[in-house]
């Protein structure tokens, strides 16, 4: 059931990042020290998606990425990063949450670009 939601979630965030110009690079991009929800790029815009999906919110959903969750998703990306074939100067790299409150009836989406950062880029 919980990862049903997740999917449902992840789903949602990939129309939203559709419908706003993204291009879907991969989803679920896993090393043995982490995992990115979504990766995405518009123009130069490369956006490493944490995706947060949830039907009872007990705690606030923006305290649901903890940092050390942060350090993990980050040190996913620098690995991520040096397997492009093509890297420009000008490429932007940030990290987006994408925070969904799964109802019944429907389902709210709060996305936050550059929830985090990266040190040295």
């Amino acid at each position: 059931m919980r990862q049903q939601l997740g999917q449902k979630g992840e789903l949602l965030t990939v129309h939203y990042l559709q419908d706003q110009g993204f291009t879907i690079i991969t989803r679920n991009y896993k090393k043995f020290f982490g995992e990115i929800d979504i990766i995405a790029q518009r123009q130069n815009i490369i956006a490493f998606v944490e995706v947060k999906t949830r039907s009872n919110v007990t705690i606030s959903m923006h305290e649901l990425i903890s940092p050390s969750k942060q350090r993990k998703i980050i040190q996913v990306a620098r690995t991520f990063i040096s397997t492009l074939e093509k890297q420009c100067d000008d490429t932007v790299y940030r990290f987006d949450v994408a925070l969904i409150h799964a109802q019944q009836d429907k389902n709210e989406l709060t996305y936050i670009p550059n929830a985090f950062c990266m040190p040295e880029y």
